[in-house]
């Protein structure tokens, strides 16, 4: 902790910092038609999406991800999902 000092603690001062990422991979199964592209994400069951366009889809499935990931935390009981940038 930091030294005592009159009026308070004095704050820390960390010498470096470096930055905690994590990331989540999911599996994403795509297909083309005449109709455009359907993406299917292989591991959360029932979350897909489509696009005019690959690149189209692909947004459109990463949306599709956190909206699935919300509603099963909802219905789990979950009542606040926070995402965060840590530095330790």
């Amino acid at each position: 902790m930091g030294q005592w000092v009159a009026g308070g603690v004095e704050p820390i001062r960390l010498r470096s910092v470096r930055k905690l990422e994590i990331t989540v991979s999911y599996r994403i199964r795509l297909l083309q038609t005449d109709e455009g592209w359907s993406a299917s994400c292989l591991d959360l069951p029932g979350c897909h999406s489509q696009g005019d366009s690959r690149e189209e889809a692909l947004a459109n499935i990463r949306e599709a991800i956190g909206l699935w990931l919300e509603v099963e935390a909802e219905e789990a009981g979950v009542k606040h999902v926070e995402t965060l940038e840590l530095s330790i």
